[in-house]
């Protein structure tokens, strides 16, 4: 049996800078992961699945020493955002106006874990178990505990960061509340005849948002919301057949580009309705996804872990019983009020510009059209999204 502070299940991105904040904070931790990331090569092609990391999350991976590992993989800084219904309402938040660098990064899910991989591999009180799924989990009088293999660890606290399936929240009986939107997601990865581009963007249509992400060198990321059967139709097409689809729908801003891979996935809202019971705790999509409006999925777990390292720190360094209740309600209380306004905002958007309403139609562009020229309070909003 080996005794650790903290447990963690999902050795992921939320997982790994878990492990990295709280051994930085003098914890042992021990962090189970089934599946071991495919190593990095400059000639691999992008992965399908990437994230906007914003300005709060690099900071958090710069004071965990992973991202100069991450900036020599791959990444794309983007300086503007754009959003527009209507061209003439179109919305630009710029990095200029805030006096910051860039707006945040598009990087690989993968690229993101590898580097953070790198991180916990230089911290001697992180145990890493990769290749075999934990067989069994829970807690009982003594704490929290895991089975891997022939080992039995255990823990006082057992950190669920096992994705929206959480295992991990099954084991503490935990609810869900939330909802599957009314529209898929098609991804497709695209090499473009522009070089690596500044600019992130996005267009409203009344079957749903199409939405271009820069990616490192002359990539980009195309996102296309629409029905559950117009996405399968468009996962069936030749590249052929899906780039002229891409051409009729998508803005005049592309191009010429070819495709370079593709996939689709379910829109899902889910809420846990504790973040805790007892000794065991959630983090990111374990305990909430979100609509990937804004790309705020990923910044959020990140949010959690930074509060979560704060809280427990700030309990061990004062003396109190850190792996209490009283503890993890300030964790809970913080995180679930920020995370439901997020979640409420991303939805407010989602059914606003989900409609072909005329009437609808003219006040929201009226709105984006008053929100560009809104001076000093568009730049606080995009100051909240970056986290600064």
């Amino acid at each position: 049996m080996e005794q650790y502070d903290i447990l963690i299940v999902g050795a992921g991105m939320v997982g790994a800078v878990s492990a990295c904040a709280l051994a930085k904070r003098g914890f042992s931790v021990a962090i189970v992961e089934a599946y071991t990331p495919e190593p990095f090569a400059a000639e691999q092609p992008m992965d399908l699945r990437v994230s906007a990391i914003s300005a709060a999350s690099e900071r958090l991976l710069q004071e965990l020493h992973a991202w100069d590992a991450i900036a020599q993989m791959r990444m794309a800084p983007y300086q503007v955002l754009a959003t527009w219904e209507w061209s003439r309402s179109e919305v630009r938040f710029d990095a200029e106006e805030l006096n910051h660098p860039h707006l945040g990064h598009i990087i690989e899910n993968r690229v993101v874990q590898l580097g953070l991989w790198q991180a916990m591999a230089q911290q001697d009180n992180i145990t890493l178990l990769t290749g075999e799924a934990p067989s069994q989990m829970g807690q009982d009088a003594n704490g929290a505990f895991l089975v891997v293999g022939e080992r039995t660890l255990r823990g006082r606290l057992l950190l669920g960061c096992d994705g929206a399936r959480s295992r991990v929240r099954d084991a503490a009986r935990i609810g869900l509340t939330g909802w599957q939107y009314r529209h898929h997601c098609l991804a497709v990865n695209i090499t473009t005849e522009q070089p690596q581009q500044a600019i992130t963007w996005q267009e409203f249509t009344p079957e749903g948002p199409r939405a271009f992400l820069p990616l490192a060198g002359p990539h980009g990321s195309l996102v296309w919301y629409d029905s559950p059967q117009k996405v399968a139709t468009l996962m069936r097409m030749s590249d052929e057949e899906l780039k002229a689809a891409i051409v009729q729908a998508f803005p005049d801003r592309l191009g010429e580009f070819s495709i370079d891979g593709r996939g689709s996935f379910p829109l899902t809202r889910q809420h846990a309705q504790h973040y805790f019971r007892d000794r065991l705790v959630l983090l990111g999509d374990a305990a909430h996804t979100i609509n990937p409006l804004a790309g705020q999925g990923v910044n959020l777990g990140f949010k959690d872990v930074a509060e979560l390292a704060a809280v427990l720190g700030q309990a061990k360094d004062c003396g109190e019983v850190w792996d209490s209740e009283a503890v993890l309600a300030r964790y809970e209380r913080t995180r679930r009020r920020d995370n439901l306004l997020m979640q409420s905002t991303m939805d407010l958007f989602y059914t606003l510009f989900s409609n072909d309403r005329a009437p609808l139609k003219l006040v929201r562009n009226l709105g984006l059209l008053a929100a560009q020229n809104a001076g000093p309070i568009k730049n606080q909003v995009m100051r909240y999204a970056m986290g600064l």
